[in-house]
């Protein structure tokens, strides 16, 4: 059933070099319309340290973008950040760190055991496009919902984004994102009190002496595990699929992206970092605005790298500056790349229907929709055994 697709984990990649011109650094930056609010909350409603969450997200991103050179997205896990958020009262950033370290662990195992390969190997095809056309779709409706907040600077983030998007002299991204940066601080001045742009060297703690056993059994129970289904069909499955699908010359496996997946919670865990992943979307974001190389990841993670250890004062200002609406407006244009990317290039109703319940079900919830695209694949597949 998968001899078409990309997965398997034998394939030896081909070497493609890193970019680093004007293309990379315009996109390096499109998966904001994720990234940002999942930080804000973390730092904002959890008291995490931001030092730590950006830290670790920078070195995740740069390590990826050197060993897979393509623009592997790093991203929070959402469905742990929308539970931590909604039960911030109960959780402690203990609990986060401990969800993170049992999150690495679990992924490297999947991933070295080779269960995670053996997984990916037993879901329909069907299942898989369903799953990314319904993120594609949930982004667009996510972006919406963002762009809610200010239509008019939504609406004109767009029309730059259009008709910049061949441009070479100025990358959409980047005037998307200078644009934005005027137009929030302009809107509140008061952004700048307390801003420091200084340099003063910040070194993370070291977040794992301090965690207790209940730390880990909320994090475990609370956090990790209800995150597994959904980071399988989103973060494992579907961006190995997308990954391939525009960089077949470094086409990686489902082994691969689960290790780093375990690696980079363990390392960022230790330092005080939250929950991460990689994302279908967020490589979708990559492409849109023009990365082709590891030099995106890179270069984003580099400043992040740089802003956690050199410039953290100036965090919270950078984090809030650029308005909702016009991440929304990032947001919308990358699940539109991927809901088109992925969409079945066939009438054929057997085919559509499984990809169509299963995007349909992944709107609500990715691990769900997972299910039911197996599922309609099993029935339809029985049928078709008792009728021939």
């Amino acid at each position: 059933m998968h001899d078409d697709l990309p997965l398997a984990d034998e394939k030896r990649p081909a070497p493609l070099a890193l970019c680093f011109g004007r293309a990379e650094w315009a996109a390096a930056f499109a998966d904001l319309g994720t990234f940002i609010p999942y930080v804000v909350a973390y730092v904002s409603v959890l008291k995490m340290d931001p030092v730590g969450v950006l830290l670790a997200f920078g070195l995740a991103l740069v390590a990826c973008g050197v060993v897979y050179r393509t623009p592997m997205p790093v991203q929070p896990m959402k469905a742990i950040g929308a539970v931590a958020v909604a039960q911030a009262a109960a959780l402690s950033s203990g609990a986060i760190v401990a969800a993170s370290l049992v999150t690495g662990a679990l992924w490297l195992l999947l991933g070295l055991s080779g269960a995670a390969s053996r997984l990916a190997r037993a879901i329909p095809r069907e299942a898989v496009l369903g799953v990314m056309l319904g993120l594609g779709i949930s982004f667009m409706l996510q972006g919406l919902r963002m762009m809610g907040s200010d239509w008019p600077a939504a609406v004109a983030a767009l029309v730059l984004a259009v008709a910049l998007r061949n441009s070479r002299l100025f990358p959409a991204m980047l005037v998307l994102l200078a644009g934005g940066l005027a137009y929030g601080v302009a809107r509140q001045p008061a952004l700048w009190d307390g801003a420091s742009f200084g340099f003063a060297l910040h070194l993370p703690s070291f977040a794992v002496a301090g965690l207790r056993w209940p730390d880990f059994v909320t994090g475990t129970l609370l956090l990790a595990l209800p995150q597994l289904p959904l980071t399988l069909g989103n973060a494992v499955i579907a961006v190995t699929e997308e990954n391939n699908r525009l960089f077949p010359a470094r086409a990686t496996s489902v082994r691969n992206v689960s290790v780093s997946t375990g690696l980079m919670n363990l390392a960022g865990g230790a330092i005080g970092g939250v929950p991460m992943c990689h994302g279908a979307g967020g490589m979708a974001a990559y492409a849109a605005f023009g990365a082709r190389s590891g030099g995106a990841p890179i270069i984003f993670g580099a400043v992040l790298v740089l802003l956690a250890l050199c410039f953290s004062g100036a965090i919270a200002f950078l984090l809030q500056a650029v308005p909702l609406a016009v991440l929304g407006a990032i947001l919308f244009l990358t699940g539109a790349r991927l809901a088109t990317g992925n969409a079945p290039r066939t009438r054929d109703w057997r085919v559509l229907l499984p990809v169509a319940l299963t995007a349909a079900a992944a709107l609500w919830n990715v691990g769900l929709g997972l299910l039911v695209g197996i599922a309609a694949c099993l029935i339809w597949r029985k049928q078709n055994s008792r009728s021939g």
